[in-house]
């Protein structure tokens, strides 16, 4: 089996018919790729999920059997426990959708002007002075009493492919010699 640690990390969105579970990537292109040569040939009812926790960390594990056995892919990433991962953990209910996600840090130019900064202030209330080159541009904030220094915007798009996963688990560490996707995942990436 092969396993990919390609994701950026793992987002949670609340407010859909069920919650959903968005492993995030950092290129559009080949996250669609990726959907498109393995998981949308991943049968609904086949993928499973993994949650192993650790104290201040978790191990997201993805994985299904596949109808293309040649080219199927497994994902697991190492991430910080937030409160958006207990949010979910706490009212998924029985099942949840996974979609994959784009993660991407837009500059002033890349954006809108009612685009929001990671300060919280719109584009518009940055400064809009190209400088004498590539990495002199000015735009600060303007809005009295922010410290922000430069437009930076943190944006996740969604991808509309999505599927169903009701094969969903939250393990301790010692637990995950009775899961076999949890422990290939964690032998073959030298975890144990």
């Amino acid at each position: 089996m092969q396993w990919s640690d390609d994701l950026l990390g793992v987002a949670y969105r609340y407010f859909d018919l069920r919650m959903n579970v968005v492993p995030l990537f950092g290129n559009r292109r080949a996250a669609l790729k990726l959907w498109q040569d393995v998981v949308h040939w991943w049968p609904d009812a086949s993928i499973r999920i993994r949650f192993v926790e650790e104290p201040d960390s978790y191990w997201f594990v993805m994985g299904s059997e596949s109808r293309r056995p040649d080219s199927n892919v497994s994902f697991y990433r190492r991430l910080p426990r937030s409160p958006h991962y207990e949010r979910f953990k706490a009212g998924y209910g029985d099942a949840a959708y996974m979609r994959f996600g784009e993660y991407s840090t837009k500059t002033l130019y890349q954006v809108k002007d009612s685009d929001v900064c990671d300060c919280q202030h719109p584009a518009g209330d940055h400064a809009d002075d190209p400088g004498d080159g590539p990495d002199e541009t000015d735009t600060r904030c303007l809005e009295e009493g922010c410290a922000c220094e430069r437009f930076l915007s943190t944006q996740v798009y969604l991808l509309k492919r999505k599927k169903t996963v009701a094969d969903i688990a939250f393990l301790d560490e010692a637990d995950i010699r009775d899961d076999p996707l949890a422990w290939n995942c964690m032998r073959a990436n030298a975890h144990i």
